[in-house]
Order: C-alpha cells, then structure tokens, then sequence
C-alpha cells in the first residue's frame, strides 16, 4: 500500500498539482480502500460503483465532494495505474446548478450612492452593468 501511495505522491508531484489537492487525492483513495479492507489496485469496476452510491446514501455528501473523490480515483487508476479503461466506470456526479443572487433596484441604488467620488460610482456603475463577478480577472 505504501508504495501505491509513493507511486500516486510522485506522479501527482509530476504534474505539479498543489500540496492541499495531492494530500485530498491521497485521503479520497485511502479511504476508498478502507471502505472495502483491500488494497486499492486490487479494487475493481463493481466496487467503484458500490463505493459511489455508498457514498450518497450512507454518508449523504453533496454531489461536489462526491465529485472530488471521482477525480481523486480517476487520477490513481488512469495517471498512477495506467488502467485508461477505468474511466467509464468513474463517472462524474451530475452538478446542481446554482444561480447567482440579483441585487434589486434599490441596493443597487444604495451601492451606488455610497461611493466616494465620482469616479468611483463610474467604475461601479460600469462593473456592474458589465456582469462582471467579483472572481473574474481582465486578460492581461
């Protein structure tokens, strides 16, 4: 099993994932094979499956984590194992779609009115008409 880990640690350092996503995939693999008390490369098709519905029903986690751990033993049979084949039995939860809260005519207007100065409630008016989210960034 460790060296399973050490495999899976190296090609993920390979591909120069960040320390938080390799430790997750680490964790999300472990505790695929604790589920079943088997080495992970020993677990098949009708296990992943299994452990996929376990993983709504019995733990009830939202469709992201679960999705998060489909990543996670996607990466260790396909990248780690070399097993391409696996892909089709790791299917990815479906998504709920969230949609984004609209502000109403009157917080909009306070948003506005509380700028500083001019130019300020000119750059406001103007991200906000755009539909610009507050996560985006301009192309540089």
């Amino acid at each position: 099993m460790t060296q399973l880990r050490d495999r899976m640690l190296e090609e993920l350092e390979r591909r120069n994932y960040s320390p938080g996503t390799a430790k997750g995939y680490l964790f999300a693999v472990k505790q695929f094979a604790e589920h079943f008390h088997r080495a992970p490369d020993q677990l098949g098709a009708e296990h992943i499956r299994e452990y996929q519905l376990s993983l709504f029903r019995e733990r009830k986690l939202a469709a992201k984590t679960v999705a998060q751990r489909v990543a996670a033993l996607r990466f260790f049979y396909v990248k780690t194992l070399k097993r391409h084949y696996m892909l089709e039995h790791l299917p990815f939860p479906r998504l709920p779609e969230r949609l984004p809260t609209v502000l109403s005519r009157e917080e909009v207007g306070g948003l506005l009115a509380a700028s500083a100065n001019r130019l300020h409630r000119t750059m406001l008016m103007t991200l906000y008409s755009t539909g610009v989210r507050r996560t985006e960034r301009y192309a540089s």
